[in-house]
């Protein structure tokens, strides 16, 4: 079927060129058919709807969410490949409302002149803000453009609803290590636009700590792969022998991907809580070495180890909260890279007391009484009376003082009349 590489040049863009030998290895390989797309197949199978659309040229609005080199460029190129409709790139990034403007006019004039659908591809569209969402928002609706957005934010919190609801969300998954294998394995071997001329060998070892670098990210794995390649001198016989030793040389540390503001944030926090709650320190400590290792500030941590220490163990240790205000102090004090052995410490005391929630279950169930009931009296015998003319109303009449009457605190009622008889507080057995 023609696509819009295929076209002839016209008034509203030029057929894209062949991939430059100079590109980063990463767009040199960029798969230009689906059968070299690896590692979304649940996606991109023949059988799936998506590659379906794509391919009977059906395609709706539709947003890309997954992390960074998991496909969402490639299968908005794929769409370029396989659609009559014309494909226009716009950045989140560079762009702005004035140049999206342009882009809408002309669409509408292609629309009008040949009846030509306009695709626009919005890249990293989380950047854009509500007002520049709602630039195109009217566009998406009357069809003018047929919007293929990409992110790697959770497109929940980053996308305004009303486009949101317009479009269709495709989520990728980071990619296994078998397609980075597959993904590795193609670039040595294509001595066209791989690195196939380089004669690179590469042990076992290396090969999987390139593929545990690349941390499901295409992209990462490329570029590490390029430039250990390349640096790597030859051998007398023309190879590249790269080990894990020279893997580890020309790669240093590897940064481990975690966004501090974003989805990763709250995902890895969440890990670290919830296993925290489950009572199992070593998926705490794994979830609090990813922290450290990605940069998390040590005192949002301290804070939710304070915060969990009164709704997760509660009585059944009130000891954790001193712990866990005592690792706060510490984090202040003691500062990174040392404080990190506070937080270990409160990670596993917490990790591995007892749990009751008591506490905080009641109090939310107290304050839902108070939005239903609402300002309930206090009742008399509770009130002070400071006043004589308090007194002559009732204020305190018949409180029952429980250091002198030690009956009263199984009999005197402390609830609004409505509310008597009511357990906000039950302790769990341990």
């Amino acid at each position: 079927m023609p696509t819009s590489r295929d076209q002839a040049p016209d008034l509203f863009g030029t057929p894209d060129g062949e991939k430059s030998v100079e590109a980063p290895l990463a767009e040199r390989l960029r798969p230009r058919e689906f059968a070299d797309f690896v590692g979304q197949e649940d996606i991109t199978a023949p059988d799936r709807p998506l590659r379906r659309a794509i391919e009977a040229d059906q395609l709706s609005s539709v947003i890309f969410w997954g992390p960074p080199g998991s496909g969402k460029t490639t299968l908005a190129h794929l769409v370029a490949r396989h659609t009559k409709a014309q494909f226009v790139p716009f950045s989140a990034v560079t762009g702005g409302v004035p140049e999206l403007r342009a882009i809408i006019k002309t669409a509408e004039q292609r629309q009008a002149i040949n009846g030509q659908r306009t695709i626009l591809f919005v890249d990293e569209i989380h950047r854009f803000n509500k007002a520049q969402q709602d630039a195109f928002l009217p566009h998406v609706e009357r069809g003018t453009v047929i919007l293929v957005g990409a992110t790697t934010e959770n497109p929940s919190f980053e996308v305004i609803s009303p486009l949101l609801s317009r479009s269709l969300v495709i989520v990728l998954k980071p990619l296994s290590d078998e397609a980075l294998g597959q993904i590795l394995d193609r670039a040595l071997a294509d001595a066209a636009i791989g690195l196939g001329k380089w004669n690179a060998r590469l042990s076992p070892d290396a090969r999987q700590r390139l593929i545990a670098y690349g941390n499901g990210d295409a992209r990462a794995l490329l570029t590490a792969l390029d430039f250990v390649v390349t640096q790597q001198p030859a051998e007398p016989d023309g190879t590249r022998l790269i080990d894990g030793a020279a893997l580890e040389a020309a790669l240093m540390k590897k940064s481990i991907r975690y966004d501090k503001s974003g989805e990763e944030h709250y995902n890895v926090i969440s890990a670290y809580i919830k296993s925290l709650r489950d009572s199992d320190p070593d998926g705490a400590l794994y979830w609090l070495a990813r922290m450290l290792e990605g940069g998390e500030d040590p005192k949002f941590i301290a804070r939710r180890l304070v915060i969990f220490a009164s709704e997760d163990v509660g009585n059944a240790d009130p000891m954790g909260l001193v712990v866990a205000a005592a690792v706060a102090q510490a984090v202040q004090f003691v500062g990174l890279p040392e404080a990190q052995i506070n937080l270990a410490q409160g990670t596993t005391y917490l990790a591995t007391r007892q749990k009751d929630n008591a506490s905080y279950v009641g109090l939310l169930e107290a304050m839902e009484d108070a939005k239903t009931h609402g300002n309930l009296g206090v009742p008399l015998h509770l009130r002070n009376a400071v006043t004589s003319l308090m007194k002559g109303l009732g204020y305190g009449k018949g409180y029952r003082y429980v250091h002198d009457d030690p009956q009263a605190k199984a009999q005197q009622e402390h609830l609004p009349e409505s509310l008597k008889g009511r357990r906000y507080y039950r302790p769990k057995d341990t």
